[in-house]
């Protein structure tokens, strides 16, 4: 949330503007990590709508997985 000059999280911390710092994000492009920033405005855009999901193992091996995962 976002108060005045200040925002909050669901855990209760406060940063002020000045606390603030710049987060550079990462990626795997290709075998190879390269910073989003780095990307042209097409390549950005299409890393903005990517999507993200979880597999789920399928199988034999499944289920102790599931346990030992747990």
């Amino acid at each position: 949330m976002i108060y005045n000059d200040h925002y909050s999280n669901a855990l209760g911390i406060e940063l002020c503007d000045e606390e603030r710092t710049h987060c550079e994000v990462w990626t795997r492009v290709m075998g190879y990590h390269r910073p989003v920033s780095a990307f042209n405005a097409g390549k950005q855009s299409e890393h903005k709508e990517r999507l993200y999901f979880r597999e789920h193992p399928v199988g034999i091996h499944s289920q102790r997985y599931a346990r030992s995962a747990a």
